[in-house]
């Protein structure tokens, strides 16, 4: 197939992109670059530095590719800018996600779309939270998601593509940004190993449904391969606090830093796990357990700073 990645430059979707390669896909990341990396993109992918809100350049650059599915990953990510900055997620989030819709159905091509299964759902939604639970987002940034699933439903049904959503929970691994203000992993990892004090949030009693970002890339293969349509969950279904993260992460280190606790911030959610059994209808479960990802992925910064 001939695949696009966009926001294939960043964390998520550099794996997404490698993971195609490797099963011998041709690839077009297109990235802005504003907060992925250019040492992301995979050597034998093509890469377009260009702005998914941007949507003449994008055109062209689609159809010059003439891709078969786009991955659409590319996004603004970070629930605490989304509240300080919310035109940023509008024009990222949703006139990007509108774009791509509009140029997919014109290929044509499929489209899976990141979404969130956390900032999405809201605080008073059931855990571990359905598919068909009706979306309360709290903050710009889920409801930003909330709108371009609504662009990806309604190409599906005019043009009868087969689109889907895939409803991240909170991914973590290799290559998150330390330094960002989303990938909590990341930042304790990074804070840790510089013998500088974990910030915690919400005293850290806030829960998230922490998926590693290979079992994310494994959803996305199989969707594609199944040609789905639809929205489905992808995490563990399971609530892990904060404080039960650090502990395990200080396992991994050695360590034994006692945090600096803070309020929660703006929003943030109380509570968030997913109920994935959807996908599992169609052969995804997760299969990297959260202290040996996190352990891994400790051990990945770790090699980062040697």
């Amino acid at each position: 197939m001939h695949v696009v990645v966009t926001g294939g430059a960043g964390f998520i979707g550099s794996h997404v992109a490698d993971a195609f390669l490797a099963r011998g896909d041709d690839v077009l990341v297109i990235d802005d670059l504003s907060s992925g990396s250019r040492e992301n993109v995979p050597p034998t992918a093509e890469l377009a530095e260009l702005d998914v809100a941007d949507a003449t350049r994008l055109r062209e650059r689609l159809d010059a590719f003439r891709p078969h599915l786009i991955c659409h990953l590319a996004a603004q990510a970070s629930v605490t800018v989304s509240v300080t900055n919310p035109d940023l997620d509008f024009a990222s989030n949703v006139r990007g996600t509108f774009n791509v819709c509009q140029a997919a159905a014109e290929l044509p091509a499929r489209v899976l779309f990141a979404s969130t299964g956390g900032a999405l759902y809201g605080n008073d939604a059931p855990i571990p939270t359905p598919e068909t639970y009706v979306a309360q987002p709290l903050s710009p940034y889920g409801a930003s998601k909330l709108a371009g699933e609504a662009f990806v439903a309604t190409q599906a049904r005019s043009q009868g593509l087969a689109h889907a959503v895939l409803r991240l929970g909170n991914v973590y691994g290799p290559r998150q940004n330390a330094h960002g203000e989303a990938g909590v992993v990341a930042i304790f990892s990074d804070r840790l190993l510089n013998d500088e004090v974990p910030i915690v949030y919400g005293h850290g009693k806030p829960t998230r449904d922490y998926v590693h970002v290979a079992d994310v890339t494994r959803a996305f293969l199989l969707a594609a391969d199944r040609e789905l349509a639809g929205i489905f969950n992808i995490g563990w279904g399971k609530e892990v606090s904060v404080l039960e993260l650090l502990e395990i992460l200080q396992r991994a280190a050695g360590t034994n830093v006692e945090p600096q606790l803070e309020p929660l911030r703006s929003g943030e959610l109380d509570r968030s796990a997913i109920d994935s059994s959807a996908a599992g209808e169609w052969g995804w479960r997760p299969q990297i357990s959260f202290e040996d990802g996190v352990a891994e992925t400790f051990r990945w910064y770790a090699g980062r700073q040697a």
